[in-house]
């Protein structure tokens, strides 16, 4: 993106707070079907009667006592008139998170290792609901360091500069990068460091793509 392409506004709040969700699954289910229940006006006698269960039962399952049978939950879907699926709405699964401290990132090689090429891998979350795997590296070029052919691989990259210069390579353009200098781009074309100006470099290369299904 160039300075003129400038985006006028962004599709998410960033501030923005979702509604605090339940943590324990057996209480998330009981409030939903209740909250369920009571949009549709319906009496605990009502849903017992299409279900087919007690109204001790439900009463046990509305206050998250029990844990339903997944047959027992398709039942109630059934009768309150909603997928499945919206009786865990309101639950709280757990998110991952990394702390990495510094200098501890795991070192790893990549194809431009045989370059010189130091990768310091600075997180790693793997499967998750975003449906995208996010990549932060640490990249480091000395005087050991090789131009590398370019690279090609799924995803958006995000290069931010932290120290030294180099001349980036994407596609047939060239881009001077400096400290505090950023590129984002399309990773499906070729890339990777043309020119070696001012060593040693180091950059902070962001990859997201899309995870495997």
């Amino acid at each position: 993106m160039n300075d003129a392409a400038k985006p006028t506004s962004l599709s998410q709040n960033p501030h923005a707070l979702r509604e605090s969700r339940e943590k324990n699954l057996e209480v998330a289910i009981g409030r939903q079907v209740r909250e369920l229940r009571k949009r549709q006006r319906m009496t605990g006698s009502d849903l017992a009667a299409q279900t087919g269960l007690s109204v001790g039962m439900l009463s046990k399952i509305e206050n998250g006592v029990i844990s339903p049978s997944l047959n027992t939950l398709q039942v109630l879907a059934n009768a309150l008139r909603v997928p499945l699926v919206q009786l865990f709405s309101g639950f709280e699964e757990t998110r991952g998170a990394m702390h990495v401290k510094a200098g501890k990132g795991v070192e790893i090689e990549r194809a431009g290792t045989r370059a010189g090429h130091q990768y310091h891998l600075l997180g790693h979350i793997g499967s998750n609901n975003s449906g995208v795997v996010v990549e932060p590296y640490l990249i480091v070029l000395t005087t050991q360091s090789d131009r590398f052919p370019t690279f090609q691989h799924e995803g958006i990259e995000m290069l931010y500069m932290l120290e030294g210069r180099v001349d980036y390579r994407h596609g047939e353009q060239i881009y001077p990068l400096e400290p505090g200098d950023t590129l984002l781009f399309d990773s499906d074309a070729p890339h990777g460091p043309e020119t070696l100006r001012e060593l040693p470099a180091r950059y902070l290369s962001i990859i997201c793509y899309p995870q495997a299904t």
